[in-house]
């Protein structure tokens, strides 16, 4: 008899076991499958990436906090969508890590110079762009030799892991532009291209005209941009693929951003004085299907 109970209690105790277990997968799969919207509004937090390299967009400074133009672009956009700015978490986001963050939950959204390309398409959701930047080419203050991108032909140039933007100088059609004879020298990321061009290593750095304007201008003198742009680069936010609900409550943001002059605000706040032309109407927008 006793046996008899014994064995019953352990199947009873090893059914609200699986019962547990399987809510708990039930829990995670729904937590996974929350669009931006909805987590937004049940959490009241986002964690955006954003990087921490790049003057003027995603900076950190000394201190730990966070400035540049994405950085307020993506409180504003967290705003809307109902987020306090004290419940945005940043992450740093580098051009190598941006897909698989969003694929694997790391972040909701990432605002980090992200152009859309029909390459990434498959893997992001895009909303925006927040703004259509230009590439551009940045020498050292005292270059002579190289006064238009045409200029980079048999230059060393800088291949900065993660970004696309070598292969606009030196690849033909349909991911080049100028398909160009430039040798090309690897970099972790902008910062250390700079540092690379600064010491004498590359001739130049061509990547887009908001990136270099903030290196230029962060290291006065030293540096200057050619201003012969050759593309149009247009800076998406990321969301996990599918989720449309979150690309079309972005895109509402984006222009409400800019109709209500706060994105001309922000752009004067970090570029005037870079010598750009900046752009104050509401860029053409992707679509989210």
């Amino acid at each position: 008899m006793r046996v008899r109970q014994f064995l019953a209690a352990a199947a009873a105790a090893s059914l609200a076991l699986g019962l547990t277990a399987c809510g708990s997968d039930t829990e995670k799969k729904e937590a996974d499958s929350k669009g931006i919207v909805d987590k937004a509004k049940s959490d009241k937090k986002l964690v955006v990436g954003v990087k921490y390299e790049q003057p003027a967009l995603g900076l950190k400074k000394p201190d730990g906090t966070l400035e540049g133009f994405d950085v307020d672009v993506a409180k504003y956009i967290a705003g809307k969508l109902g987020v306090p700015e004290s419940g945005v978490e940043f992450k740093e986001a580098r051009s190598e890590n941006r897909e698989s963050f969003l694929q694997t939950g790391q972040v909701d959204l990432v605002i980090a110079t992200y152009s859309i390309t029909d390459s990434r398409k498959p893997k992001v959701t895009f909303g925006g762009p927040y703004y259509v930047a230009h590439q551009d080419t940045m020498v050292k203050a005292d270059n002579t030799s190289i006064k238009k991108a045409a200029d980079l032909k048999g230059k060393k140039i800088c291949k900065a892991t993660g970004s696309n933007s070598w292969r606009r100088v030196t690849d033909p059609a349909p991911d080049g532009k100028l398909d160009l004879d430039a040798t090309t020298v690897d970099a972790t990321g902008y910062a250390d291209c700079t540092a690379k061009l600064k010491a004498g290593a590359l001739d130049a750095v061509s990547t887009d005209d908001l990136i270099l304007a903030g290196f230029a201008a962060q290291q006065k003198g030293q540096f200057k941009v050619i201003n012969d742009p050759f593309t149009d680069e247009k800076y998406g936010v990321g969301i996990k693929k599918g989720d449309t609900a979150g690309c079309e409550a972005v895109n509402k943001a984006i222009t409400e951003m800019y109709s209500d002059g706060t994105a001309k605000t922000l752009l004067e706040k970090h570029f005037t004085g870079a010598g750009l032309k900046l752009e104050t109407k509401v860029p053409t927008f992707e679509g989210c299907a």
